[in-house]
Parts: C-alpha cells; structure tokens; sequence
C-alpha cells in the first residue's frame, strides 16, 4: 500500500529493465556475422510510464548491460533518463542521476527485481519489488507487486502510485479524451449519458 502522502512526493520513477520491463529471457543470435539482441516488452508498461509523464513525474531506466533494444524501447516511450553500465555500478550512476536533476532519492520509487538493485533501493524513498524478484529484494522494498517483471509489473506500480495520488482517474480520462478527437463533455451531459 502506497499512501499518499508518500505517493505525491514521488517525482521520479526509476526501473531496471531485465525481470522489471522484461521477463528477464534474453534472445541472442546472429545474421550475416551481425549480432542481434531481443527483448519481450509488456505494452500495458508502457501505457503506465506515458500516464507517468502525463502526471509530471519523471522516468529513467537503470540497467546493469547495454542493449540496443533498451535504447529503442526508451526513446519509444519517452524516457527522460536511460542509464545503461555494463558493470552494473547502478548506485554511482542513480546518484549522478539525481544530482543532475535536482532531485533527492528520498523523493523518488525505484522498480528493481535482482541483487544488482539493491544499493540504490536502499536509498529511495519508496522501493518496489516485482512479483518475481529474488527474496533479498522483496525483503528491503515496502511495495511488492504481484505482477511478474515482463507481465504488467510496472503498470501495477503505476496504478497503486497513481491512485494514491488520486489521479488515476483524470489522467485516463484525459488520455482517453486526447485520442478521441472529441471535446470533453461538461457535466451535465456526462450525467445524463450515465442515465
């Protein structure tokens, strides 16, 4: 359970990728000598991180290898921040991350799954395990999701946060209102169309 007061001083989300945005499976191969790397992304995530940066919340990815697929995947959904340390020194780069845009760990969530995860969950103001992370990061996060890295995981958090903050509701709507090339009905109209 997030309360709110917590949830509204969340201003960034910070999320490995590897078992939080994937299952944690890995596709490696090779065509004409070129070697080619696949990740299975869960699209509901994705739906979550745009309300995120709909509420003014910021994003980064923080992850311990470097993937042309993780590059592709943030720049699809607008990440504000893609970290990727092949040595996975994740704590020195949160840090850096958070110097540089003035925000303090206590004010932000951190979605993790592994041990690699467990320097900078130490820090944050709300850290977040996944369904199917590994039982020392279940044991430090006070938000353990049920959904599974790769399965909707991040959509959980995003909801639970979201709700907390009371809006949810407002933000969908106003999501579901840009796509729909309508003008937003006033109240009345809304009333009556309930019934």
């Amino acid at each position: 359970m997030i309360t709110p007061d917590r949830a509204r001083s969340v201003r960034l989300v910070a999320m490995d990728v590897d078992g939080v945005l994937t299952e944690g499976g890995i596709f490696l191969g090779s065509t004409g000598g070129e070697e080619l790397e696949f990740k299975r992304y869960d699209i509901q995530d994705g739906m979550g991180l745009h309300l995120l940066k709909m509420a003014g919340i910021r994003t980064a990815i923080l992850t311990g290898r470097e993937s042309e697929s993780v590059r592709m995947r943030a720049r699809e959904l607008g990440i504000d921040d893609c970290l990727q340390d092949r040595k996975a020194r994740k704590l020195p780069a949160f840090r850096e991350l958070c110097r540089r845009r003035g925000i303090p760990p206590e004010e932000a969530a951190f979605i993790g799954d592994d041990l690699p995860d467990l320097g900078v969950l130490r820090i944050v103001g709300l850290p977040v395990a996944v369904g199917n992370a590994a039982a020392e990061v279940r044991a430090m996060c006070g938000l353990q999701l049920t959904r599974a890295g790769g399965h909707g995981a991040v959509r959980e958090f995003v909801e639970l946060l979201l709700k907390a903050r009371g809006e949810w509701d407002r933000l969908v709507e106003q999501y579901v209102l840009d796509r729909s090339g309508e003008p937003a009905p006033d109240a009345s109209e809304a009333s009556a169309a309930r019934g």
